[in-house]
């Protein structure tokens, strides 16, 4: 499991900004919820003759 505690104020604010961004990083280079719904879905290329989505 892989995840950031933020409702622990007191701990938050013992933990440098450097902290936070390796792990917000780290969930979206993850197969994560977090990258699920924040990930751009994949360019298609048109092709002709082809069904569009």
């Amino acid at each position: 499991m892989y995840g950031v505690d933020v409702e622990n104020r007191g701990l938050m604010r013992r933990r440098s900004w450097r902290w936070l961004e390796v792990r917000i990083t780290g969930l979206l280079s993850a197969d994560t919820r977090l990258y699920r719904a924040l990930a751009p879905e994949p360019e298609t290329p048109n092709i002709p003759g082809a069904p569009r989505a």
